[in-house]
């Protein structure tokens, strides 16, 4: 924790926006504690402890809707955002989220669930707080995921180590080149020229983001 609050801290000065990936998901008591210790302060008797102050969490939306509701209360609060598991980037991901139910696969209930609290964290421009962590290694669910959540900032892991095609992304760039983002960390970190891995993968992306 003392490590987190320094590099926090550390991209904070520099003008850098922390998101705390620690899908964090529980209880609606424990969800509120987790929410105060990311966005705020938690109360205890001996004291107020201030939280870690992050821009934005992401979070397991696997307990329900009432599980999700102290976070989006707290990021409210805080001017924060979150990205809730939609359909992540593992290959077992297909053991739970790719599930048939009657009202469709598991992770487009899922889904809907997130767009049913966007309205709360949209913002000026028509983008919500409330966001989707969407794998980049199954991009052919993106596009639907797109559809039942027009609103929300795409999370999009699995890009290089585990295999995502950066070209391939497009969709969730459906509501405008601000509505997704993709994260690269062994791809980028153990490469001879890290600076060189990043600036091609931010160019790969911004082509298939459409913009201009």
């Amino acid at each position: 924790m003392a490590a987190l609050e320094r590099v926090t801290a550390a991209a904070q000065a520099a003008d850098l926006l922390v998101i705390a990936d620690g899908k964090r998901g529980d209880v609606p008591v424990s969800a509120a504690a987790y929410a105060d210790g990311l966005f705020g302060a938690v109360h205890t008797p001996f004291g107020e402890v201030a939280g870690l102050g992050v821009d934005a969490a992401t979070i397991n939306p696997l307990t329900g809707a009432d599980s999700i509701e102290p976070f989006v209360a707290r990021a409210e609060a805080a001017g924060a955002g979150l990205f809730s598991l939609v359909r992540t980037s593992n290959p077992g991901a297909a053991d739970v989220f790719d599930l048939e139910t009657t009202e469709g696969l598991v992770h487009e209930r899922v889904a809907a669930l997130v767009d049913g609290f966007a309205g709360r964290l949209t913002g000026e421009h028509g983008l919500s707080g409330m966001g989707a962590v969407v794998g980049a290694t199954e991009p052919r669910f993106i596009a639907r995921l797109r559809e039942l959540m027009p609103r929300s900032v795409f999370l999009l892991p699995g890009v290089g180590a585990q295999g995502g095609d950066p070209a391939a992304l497009g969709p969730a760039f459906g509501a405008g080149p601000a509505s997704a983002l993709v994260t690269a960390s062994r791809s980028v970190a153990g490469s001879d020229d890290p600076a060189a891995a990043a600036e091609s993968l931010r160019e790969t992306v911004w082509s298939a983001s459409g913009a201009r």
